[in-house]
This record gives structure tokens, C-alpha cells and sequence, in this order.
């Protein structure tokens, strides 16, 4: 099983960095953006299995960055891992899709049971995309849209 690509954008170097180094020891493969500009460009030109946002950066906060890899991206897992404990807080970040909202302090290995779970339930939705799509010879039929194709025709 290949390594799942998260995409982390948190502005604190010193957090940022530790928990990339806790993430890969775990397993992961990690992608650290310190603001939600560079974010958004990591994002566009990678492919990721999950995003961990922070909320509160300089540039492009995390519920902006959440709304753009939103629209490209509707299924992506985000998790929200910030400070901002309020529950209008939380409301708002669920209200923009996200799969889990943590505060700061944290327990790391809290953070990696929630990501083993999203993952884990996103991955049997993705199969289930993919597999509404076979492939029989030069035939290939697509059960979602109803078509069959002969080759690239």
C-alpha cells in the first residue's frame, strides 16, 4: 500500500515542523505550506489524500484555502487543526465541508486515529467512483453516465 499524501498549511514553523516529522515517522508522506497562498499552489499541482489547514495564517486563512480546494476538489478530506475554539468557529468550518475540526493544544496521536479513519472511509468511496467505470477488451463502460465507449471513440 502506497503512502497517503497529506497536504499540511500551518504558519507556526515550529508546529508545522514537528508535526511534518511526527506525520512521515508515522507513515506519511507530507507536504508543509506556511501560508494558505502557497497552500493553494501545492495543492493545484499535487494530489493529496487529505489537507490538515490551520485557520489562522497570513496571506490566505484556512477557511478561504478551504473554500478554493473545494471547488476543484469537492471529496478531499480537510481537516481544520487551530486555535480558534469558538463554536461559530467550528459551525463555519463544518458549514465549508470539512471532516473534522481540532483544537489546539492537541493529542498527536488522536490527530493520527482521525486521519486514519477519514482516510479510511474516503478510500472505499473513491473505489467505489472508480470501479463505476469498466474496462472489458476495447470496450469501456461507464455505469455512472451510462456509456460505452470502443477505445478513445
Amino acid at each position: 500500500m502506497s503512502k497517503k499524501k497529506i497536504l499540511l498549511v500551518e504558519d507556526d514553523i515550529n508546529l508545522g515542523s514537528l508535526l511534518c516529522d511526527y506525520l512521515t515517522i508515522k507513515k506519511f508522506d507530507v507536504n508543509l505550506c506556511k501560508n494558505g497562498n502557497d497552500g493553494f499552489d501545492s495543492f493545484q499541482n499535487n494530489k493529496y489524500d487529505l489537507c490538515i489547514l490551520d485557520i489562522m495564517m497570513p496571506r490566505k486563512d484556512g477557511l478561504t484555502l478551504a473554500k478554493e480546494i473545494r471547488v476543484i476538489d469537492k471529496n478531499i478530506p480537510i481537516i481544520f487543526l487551530t486555535a480558534k475554539s469558538m463554536i461559530i468557529d467550528k459551525i463555519q468550518a463544518f458549514n465549508l465541508g470539512a471532516d473534522d475540526y481540532i483544537t489546539k493544544p492537541f493529542n498527536t496521536e488522536e490527530l493520527i486515529l482521525r486521519i486514519n479513519a477519514i482516510i479510511r472511509r474516503t478510500s472505499n468511496l473513491k473505489l467505489t467512483n472508480e470501479s463505476q467505470i469498466i474496462n472489458i477488451g476495447k470496450y469501456i463502460f461507464n455505469y455512472k453516465k451510462r456509456l460505452l465507449t470502443i477505445g478513445k471513440k
